[in-house]
C-alpha cells in the first residue's frame, strides 16, 4: 500500500548546490534531528500539509489562529492504519504516527478552542478509519464460546491496541470536551457512527470493551437527541443474541450501560421502557451463558421495579417462564435474582403470582442437586419473604407444606434435612392448626397414591390372569372383566388372531 502511496508522490530531483549533500558539516542535523524526522515522514506518510502548516510541527510552535489547522493536519496524516500481527514491519512509521496521537490527545485534553466543522470532521474520520473494522472468526471453539464456562476462556487481546487505546482516549476526550458544540457534532457523530461504534462491542478485547463502554455513554449523555435510536439499536444486539447468535462479547457492558440509562427514566415509565422489559431483557434469562452478564442484568431488572413496583409480576413470570430445569447453576443464579426481587415487592403483585411461585419454589425444594435445595430452602431466612409468606399463609402453606414432608424423608443431603426441619418448625410457630390440617391431607393424599398404585397393579395382574387362561385361536372372544378397563382409560386392540381369522372367514 505504501509503495502504491510513494509512487504517486512527485518527485524532487536532487539538489546539487546544496553543500549538506556533498560536504555536511559538524553543525548539520543528526539523524534524530528534527530535519531527519521530517524527512522520514515524507517518506513514510502521503503529503498531509493543510493550509501550509506541516504537520510534525508541535502546537506549541504555532501561532494560536493556526493551531485547528495543525490540529486537522495531524488529524489526516494518522489516518493510515498498519499491519501490527508483525511487529517487527514499519516500525518506525507506527511510532511515528503513535507520538502523533498523544500530541493530539494532548491537545485535547488541555480546553482548545473550539472545534471547527472541519475539525471535528476530521476527527470523526481519523477515529473511523482507525476504530470501525470487521472483526476475524472467533479462535474459541463453538463449543466453549456457546456453552456455559464462556467467563474460563482467557481474553483476547488486540495486538494494535498500542494505538487502539490512544484513538479510544481521544475519542472520549473530545466527545466530552466543552469545546465540542452538540447541535454541529451531531451531524457527524450520526446515526451510522453509532451503529459503529455498538457493533465493536462483540470485541473479543476486553480492554476495548470497556472503552467503548465509556465513550457510548458520554454519547449518550450528551447527544439527547440520539438516545431513541441507541436504545434501539441495544434492543437489537439483544435480539439477536438471544434469538439467533446467543454469542456476543459485549452484552455484560451494555447492560452496565442500560442500568444508569434507567436511573434517568421519569415517572411513570413510558410503554416504549416497559416493552425493553418484557422483550429484551427478560429473555436474556434464557441463553446458557448467563453467568457472563447475570449480575448486570439482575441490577437493571431490580431498577425497572424500584421505578415501577407494578412490573415485579411482570418480571416473576418471565423468571417463571424461563425457569431451567437442566441447568443447577442458573437455577441457584434465579432464585438468587428472586428473592432481590420478593424484598422489593408490595403485597398486591405478590398475590398475583404467589401460587405459581411457590409451586415453583416446591420443586426447588425438592431438587436432588443440594445448592439448589439449599438456596430455596434459604429464602425462609430472608425476614420479608417470610412477612409475604405469613400475610397468604393459608395458600402458599398448602402449596409448599408436601414438598418439606417429602425432603424429610427422602432427601440425601444432611444440610437440605436440616434446613427442611427449621423450616417446617417456622411455619408450625407461624400457624400450628394450619400445619396440622396440611400434615392429615399429606397423609391422606399419600394414602389415596398408595391404595390407587395398588389398585393398578391388582388390575394389571387381572389383566395378566385373564389373557394366560388359555390361547387366543381364530375368532374365540376373550373376556375381560369391566372394572378391568375402566381404570386403564383405554381400549384393547384387535388381537392378531383376530384379524386373520377374519381375512380366513372372507376367503
Amino acid at each position: 500500500m505504501w509503495k502504491q502511496i510513494l509512487g504517486k508522490l512527485p518527485r524532487k530531483p536532487p539538489d546539487t548546490d546544496s553543500p549538506r549533500n556533498t560536504n555536511p558539516g559538524p553543525n548539520s542535523s543528526s539523524a534524530g534531528g528534527p530535519a531527519a524526522k521530517r524527512a522520514a515522514s515524507a517518506a513514510v506518510f502521503p503529503a498531509s500539509v493543510i493550509a501550509g502548516i506541516e504537520p510534525l510541527l508541535a502546537f506549541k510552535d504555532v501561532p494560536s489562529t493556526e493551531k485547528m489547522n495543525l490540529f486537522i493536519s495531524k488529524l489526516s496524516l494518522c489516518c493510515v492504519v498498519f499491519d501490527f500481527i508483525d511487529p517487527m514491519k514499519n516500525v518506525q512509521e507506527k511510532e511515528l504516527k503513535r507520538s502523533t496521537l498523544l500530541e493530539l490527545l494532548d491537545f485535547v485534553s488541555q480546553n482548545p478552542p473550539k472545534f471547527t466543522e472541519p475539525a471535528i470532521l476530521a476527527s470523526c474520520k481519523m477515529c473511523s478509519v482507525n476504530l470501525f473494522r470487521v472483526f476475524p472468526p472467533s479462535t474459541r471453539s463453538s463449543s466453549s464460546s456457546s456453552g456455559e464456562n464462556d467467563n474460563d476462556d482467557e481474553p483476547t487481546f488486540d495486538p494494535a491496541w498500542s494505538h487502539l487505546q490512544i484513538v479510544y482516549d481521544f475519542l472520549l476526550k473530545f466527545v466530552t470536551s466543552p469545546s465540542l458544540e452538540t447541535k454541529v457534532a451531531k451531524k457527524y457523530i450520526n446515526y451510522a457512527f453509532i451503529l459503529r461504534i455498538i457493533d465493536l462491542f462483540d470485541s473479543e478485547d476486553p480492554r476495548e470493551r470497556d472503552c467503548l463502554k465509556a465513550i457510548l455513554h458520554r454519547v449518550y449523555g450528551k447527544f439527547m437527541v440520539h438516545r431513541p435510536f441507541i436504545r434501539k439499536c441495544m434492543s437489537s444486539v439483544f435480539y439477536r443474541f438471544v434469538f439467533e447468535a446467543e454469542k456476543h462479547n459485549g452484552i455484560a457492558e451494555l447492560l452496565e450501560i442500560f442500568g444508569s440509562v434507567i436511573t434517568g427514566f421519569a415517572l411513570p415509565l413510558k410503554e416504549e421502557h416497559k416493552i425493553f422489559l418484557s422483550r429484551a431483557l427478560i429473555p436474556l434469562h434464557k441463553p446458557k451463558s448467563l453467568g457472563i452478564y447475570f449480575q448486570q442484568l439482575s441490577y437493571c431488572v431490580s431498577q425497572f421495579i424500584e421505578k415501577e413496583p407494578k412490573l415485579a409480576s411482570c418480571v416473576i413470570t418471565g423468571l417463571l417462564k424461563y425457569w431451567p430445569v437442566t441447568n443447577s447453576q442458573k437455577e441457584v443464579m434465579f432464585l438468587g435474582q428472586l428473592e432481590e426481587i420478593l424484598e422489593i415487592i408490595n403485597m398486591a403483585e405478590f398475590q398475583k403470582v404467589m401460587v405459581p411461585l411457590f409451586w415453583r419454589l416446591g420443586h426447588c425444594i425438592n431438587n436432588y442437586h443440594f445448592q439448589v435445595a439449599e438456596r430455596a430452602l434459604f429464602l425462609w431466612n430472608n425476614d420479608q419473604v417470610v412477612n409475604l409468606i405469613a400475610h397468604n399463609r393459608q395458600v402458599i402453606v398448602p402449596i409448599i407444606f408436601p414438598a418439606l414432608e417429602q425432603n424429610s424423608e427422602h432427601h440425601w443431603n444432611q444440610a437440605v434435612l436440616n434446613l427442611t426441619l427449621n423450616v417446617k418448625r417456622m411455619l408450625a410457630e407461624m400457624d400450628d392448626t394450619l400445619i396440622v390440617a396440611c400434615i392429615a391431607n399429606y397423609k391422606e393424599d399419600r394414602a389415596r397414591k398408595k391404595s390407587e398404585v395398588e389398585r393398578r397393579k391388582e388390575v394389571w395382574e387381572r389383566l395378566e390372569n385373564a389373557a394366560s387362561l388359555q390361547p387366543v385361536t381364530g375368532r374365540t372372544p376373550v373376556l375381560v372383566p369391566e372394572d378391568a378397563l375402566i381404570p386403564l382409560g383405554m381400549v384393547v386392540p384387535a388381537s392378531s388372531g383376530s384379524e386373520n381369522g377374519h381375512r380366513e372367514s372372507n376367503q
